[in-house]
């Protein structure tokens, strides 16, 4: 869970790797100038490898996707506005 914090634009500047090391563990900063909200320093989600035995153990109970069903739902869901890209 990160941790919201207010900074100003000084103290980022004046403190900028002590408060990259804090975005690094997950908290957040928004950035003020003159007290009024600028920016926001978030962490990068950080994605990681999974193996194919993680893979295979975690979607083991996962449901069956009737495909049919599912090109309906989409169909119902973009109203004809999405193009078949190799209809061109």
């Amino acid at each position: 869970m990160s941790v919201q914090h207010e900074i100003s634009q000084r103290d980022l500047r004046n403190r900028s790797g002590e408060i990259m090391d804090a975005v690094e563990h997950g908290e957040t900063f928004t950035v003020t100038r003159s007290g009024s909200p600028i920016a926001q320093l978030v962490p990068l989600c950080r994605r990681h490898a999974v193996s194919r035995d993680q893979f295979a153990t975690g979607s083991a109970n996962a449901p069956l996707i009737d495909p049919d069903g599912f090109r309906a739902d989409l169909d119902d869901a973009f109203e004809g506005e999405a193009e078949d890209p190799y209809g061109r």
